[in-house]
């Protein structure tokens, strides 16, 4: 699904300097690099704060525990999405509120946030799913109207820019209150381990997420409230400053292949593309398509018997999955996400796929749904 050797094989030299460093001068936690690193991703995203983390699912509880909920506050967020969003709002004590999605971009549909909302909301965590960025405009009008704080998740979306009815452009992640991102290797910025970062534009909310993710400390020793432990090492800070020059490249990458994708679907009626909303640009951490009058396994099977992988993202929603039975949400009416875990599928897609590889799995795919037919 991706190619992460041959990515490391034309930046090799660099990486291997920048951790062979960090190692000749031990230092390894909050060493100088994690420091030049948050800079440097503060003027990418011309975003105020960066509060580097240790992975994904840690940026997101700790922006949930900065904002000073309370056991039993819900959180509206969608159902369809990578269990990390979720898991975090009942790790915490509060009430997640599970909304649909688009059917089209799969993000979390505004109007139904507004169905959702009660006295006991208190934020929205849209997710800005497969790389494009939900509709930011209306879920911050929303929450404005409502006196909502709004946590971004974006760890699959770093590098997508969204146009504002005003014309204002911004970068994933710095529209709300809090920004989260995940470094995971497979990611568009991804490290050699894990790895994850907030963002704000808030400088009390900066200082809050910086505080809980020190253990609840500024003064070592003195802790003011229940935090956490959670850092990004040195060197996987080191290998993501070599890697951020990148990003943008790495994006026009995955966007060439999106397009052969685009091009070559065009005309199979039983499968649809990718739609980008108009607003957004798309970075495309994942080319998900729908299916439609396709057995999905019988061809995640064949794909498979000819060295071609593909993945469902994602089979489960949130609101089916045990963890949350307690809250009663299994048989919750959300269609589209329940739709979509049943027909996407999502095929390999990174910044290093060659003409010849592209030329391979679009054979297979048409071949197979034509055979089907």
């Amino acid at each position: 699904m991706v190619d992460l050797q041959s990515q490391y094989q034309k930046i090799k030299s660099d990486v291997d300097s920048a951790i062979i460093n960090v190692i000749e001068q031990a230092n390894f936690i909050n060493g100088p690099e994690v420091s030049e690193f948050k800079s440097d991703l503060e003027r990418y995203l011309n975003v105020s704060h960066v509060i580097p983390c240790a992975n994904g699912t840690d940026a997101l509880q700790i922006a949930l525990m900065a904002l000073g909920l309370k056991p039993g506050d819900e959180v509206i967020t969608p159902s369809f999405t990578y269990i990390a969003t979720t898991e975090v709002i009942a790790l915490l004590g509060l009430t997640p509120i599970f909304v649909d999605v688009l059917s089209d971009t799969f993000c979390i549909d505004p109007s139904k946030i507004e169905e959702a909302i009660t006295d006991k909301t208190k934020v929205i965590v849209p997710v800005h799913l497969y790389g494009q960025c939900a509709d930011m405009d209306a879920i911050l009008e929303i929450a404005k109207k409502h006196n909502l704080k709004v946590v971004e998740d974006t760890a699959q979306a770093i590098g997508a820019d969204y146009t504002h009815k005003n014309g204002k452009v911004s970068k994933a992640g710095t529209m709300g209150d809090i920004g989260c991102t995940s470094f995971f290797p497979s990611k568009n910025l991804g490290c050699y381990g894990d790895g994850g970062a907030m963002y704000t534009n808030d400088v009390h909310l900066a200082a809050s997420l910086k505080k809980i993710a020190n253990h609840g400390q500024v003064i070592k020793y003195h802790h003011e409230v229940v935090g956490c432990n959670s850092r990004l090492d040195t060197i996987q800070a080191a290998i993501l400053k070599i890697k951020l020059p990148f990003l943008d490249s790495y994006c026009a990458a995955r966007q060439k292949v999106a397009a052969y994708y685009n091009q070559a679907f065009s005309e199979v009626k039983q499968i649809t593309t990718p739609y980008k909303a108009p607003n957004t640009t798309h970075v495309y951490h994942q080319y998900t398509i729908k299916l439609s009058g396709v057995d999905r396994k019988e061809l995640i099977e064949y794909l498979n018997s000819h060295g071609i992988p593909s993945m469902i993202y994602y089979p489960l929603p949130a609101h089916k999955q045990g963890m949350f039975k307690s809250f009663g949400k299994e048989n919750q009416d959300l269609p589209i996400t329940n739709h979509l875990t049943e027909c996407v599928l999502s095929l390999p897609i990174h910044t290093e796929m060659e003409q010849e590889q592209l030329e391979y799995i679009t054979k297979h795919v048409i071949h197979f749904i034509k055979s089907f037919a």
